[in-house]
């Protein structure tokens, strides 16, 4: 058994805090995201799902691409060709473009972020020693201080595991 939530109504207006305003958005985004892809997983949708943050940058969802999506869009509105002016549809396929176009370059520079965070993480476990992998130090070489700082490591670390693992098993057992 598992214990149910009680949920709280939300007063439904713009959050003014603007911090706080960023972190809603960012978690009801990713809660946007789970939603969209169990309703493409369980009824077989192609979805293509664009939304801009109060700072303006895009983000978007597809299912099974952006391009084949966008595609399709694009293929299935011919009968509109014929009611809607030219210059406006071509605007709108621009658009679309344009929007995928942002997006793809957002999602290189978070790739790019990722990495660098990855590299500062390590740069930061390692203490600034010459060691890269500061687990794999020769210990009978170490004194006396970096004992106690490779111990003041593994404790962290083991820290961060004991963290992550129950988030994960948390997760699990309230799906």
């Amino acid at each position: 058994t598992r214990k149910l939530k009680e949920s709280k109504k939300i007063e439904i207006k713009i959050i003014e805090n603007a911090d706080e305003r960023l972190i809603t958005f960012s978690k009801r985004r990713t809660g946007i995201y789970k939603k969209i892809s169990e309703l493409s997983t369980l009824c077989g949708g192609e979805i293509l799902f664009i939304i801009f943050s109060p700072a303006g940058k895009p983000y978007s969802f597809s299912h099974p691409s952006d391009e084949s999506v966008a595609k399709r869009f694009s293929n299935t509105s011919q009968y509109l060709e014929e009611t809607t002016d030219a210059p406006v549809e071509t605007y709108r396929k621009e658009r679309i473009n344009l929007l995928v176009q942002d997006f793809n370059d957002v999602q290189d520079q978070l790739d790019v972020i990722k990495v660098k965070q990855k590299e500062i993480a390590l740069a930061k476990w390692s203490n600034g020693t010459k060691i890269r992998y500061w687990w794999k130090a020769p210990i009978d070489q170490l004194n006396l201080r970096e004992l106690y700082e490779q111990d003041e490591r593994f404790a962290e670390f083991n820290n961060l595991i004991t963290i992550t693992r129950d988030k994960k098993n948390a997760a699990i057992s309230s799906m």
